[in-house]
């Protein structure tokens, strides 16, 4: 039996299953990867700090003009459409199966695709605050505001609901992950190389029977897991889901 047609076993036969993603996820939906070779080079090339630098809390505060010319021109897609992987995951959650997705994107395609369940570790880019009277704001007016969005309540700065380096996790968003990771019978890994931490943390938290990775490169779990797959989470997941609920009529 090869990894795919135990991956399609393993999905009929377990539940709760929980899903942990990254990145890998969104870039099948043209969503680029920031943290990737290319992603780092350019931002370094033409802003002369690294991601990670321009997206973290202090450069929030210090250099807000440059923060937000990258982060418009790099961390928003309003454009991007569910691909295969969001639309399964919901799928299985509308069947029963799966209880939980736990992703570090920002996207809010899960919840596009339908996912109900959706613990975003990093926060979303649909949900933005001013900073001085904590008024909310929705993503179309951050793309249509020119330089630093400002509150037009109280005029102060308006900051993304997204979790910037150096800052914590939100603490409910995190127990209520941990809560459905630890209760999984299964838990799919797919999208992620498992580098950036606390999220990646998040696997020991698993005691379950069967550990699922579907990713394009290897990552530190592989050697845990019961089922590895190298290959497009779209793919896979879209495909072992139209086995087991048959394919989605358009």
């Amino acid at each position: 039996m090869n990894q795919y047609t135990e991956l399609v076993e393993a999905l009929k036969k377990h539940s709760p299953i929980v899903f942990l993603g990254g990145a890998g996820v969104s870039t099948e939906s043209g969503i680029p990867d920031f943290r990737s070779e290319s992603g780092i080079y350019k931002t370094i090339h033409e802003y002369g700090y690294p991601p990670e630098t321009i997206l973290s809390a202090p450069f929030f505060y210090d250099e807000t003009e440059t923060f937000y010319e990258y982060y418009k021109k790099y961390l928003l897609h309003p454009e991007a459409k569910p691909n295969r992987a969001h639309k399964a995951l919901a799928r299985l959650e509308e069947d029963g199966r799966l209880t939980g997705v736990v992703t570090q994107n920002i996207d809010n395609l899960h919840q596009e695709a339908g996912s109900v369940r959706v613990f975003e570790l990093h926060g979303s880019v649909y949900r933005n605050f001013c900073t001085k009277c904590n008024k909310s704001f929705q993503l179309d007016y951050i793309i249509k505001s020119a330089g630093v969005p400002k509150c037009d309540n109280c005029g102060g700065i308006i900051k993304p609901d997204v979790v910037l380096y150096g800052e914590g996790l939100d603490e409910v968003v995190l127990r209520g992950a941990i809560s459905r990771i630890s209760g999984a019978e299964m838990l799919i890994i797919g999208g992620t190389s498992l580098a950036v931490y606390p999220a990646a943390g998040l696997v020991n938290y698993f005691s379950g029977k069967t550990l699922a990775i579907i990713n394009k490169s290897p990552t530190p779990a592989d050697r845990n897991a019961s089922i590895v797959v190298n290959d497009s989470i779209g793919k896979v997941l879209g495909d072992a889901v139209d086995e087991i609920l048959g394919k989605e009529q358009d």
